[in-house]
């Protein structure tokens, strides 16, 4: 919610709840959208304002509720990649910091931060394991200690020799904030279309299930620190787990082969 309130208050805090309007939630969407924001983050954000409001009225601060606008919720738009794809997309990029980038994010399902965070200290070769939590700051999202494969241990073993400072993906010898544009000019390159940076942990993810390793496995590799979360979000790309109540409501008495 701090976080959130960075964005939120700027806009919002110089009223008090029974005057915001429709038209004030309108105005602040199309703001966040011109900072380049999308439609979700604009409907999550105006969705803490709401939970903020509410929470007030059950404390007793405010007397009653308003009603917050907020734009239509987005389609969910996941792309997922197949391995030919990820190979093309790791080809495209030129730059050797994209490219081990690029191979981290889809090796290891963490999210974008969590790699450009990470430093050398937390990459154990002895453990063969990467350790993404940051000891002195929380973050808004969970982070996972997860153990590297084959691929991405060479990757990284490589790196590592080569390294001109503390941070795994450094150019130039300094710590890299964004990969944007060097992620758009290998996807461009490979040709596999349309493809946001996010949609390489969601890769990473449907890869793992469709494979069979274990949901709960999957949620760890993820960070989640809930499972009911990989469930609502992943459970529909591995259907073969209700086989079983699939096979209860055959009614057909057809016999298997």
């Amino acid at each position: 919610m701090q976080h959130t309130g960075k964005a939120i208050l700027p806009h919002f805090g110089a009223y008090v709840p029974q005057n915001i309007d429709k038209s004030l939630c309108v105005s602040y969407s199309a703001l966040r959208e011109s900072q380049g924001r999308s439609t979700g983050t604009i409907w999550t954000e105006l969705g803490h304002l709401q939970s903020a409001i509410n929470f007030a009225v059950k404390c007793r601060v405010i007397d009653r509720p308003c009603k917050i606008w907020r734009p239509a919720k987005p389609e969910a738009d996941k792309r997922i990649l197949n391995k030919g794809e990820a190979a093309a997309l790791i080809d495209g990029a030129r730059d050797p910091h994209i490219r081990l980038a690029l191979i981290i994010l889809l090796s290891s399902a963490a999210r974008v931060g969590a790699v450009l965070d990470l430093t050398w200290d937390r990459v154990d070769f002895d453990r063969n394991c990467i350790n993404y939590r940051l000891r002195d700051a929380q973050t808004r999202k969970g982070r996972a200690v997860v153990p590297m494969g084959a691929g991405l241990r060479a990757a990284l073993s490589v790196a590592h020799d080569a390294a001109l400072s503390d941070y795994v993906i450094e150019y130039a010898g300094g710590p890299v904030k964004s990969i944007r544009t060097g992620v758009a000019a290998a996807i461009e390159r490979s040709g596999i279309g349309k493809v946001r940076i996010h949609d390489l942990r969601h890769t990473a993810a449907v890869t793992m299930l469709s494979e069979g390793i274990p949901i709960e496995m999957v949620g760890q590799m993820l960070g989640h620190s809930n499972l009911a979360v990989t469930y609502r979000v992943y459970g529909r790309y591995m259907p073969q787990h209700m086989q079983s109540a699939a096979d209860v409501l055959d009614f057909t008495k057809v016999r298997k082969v």
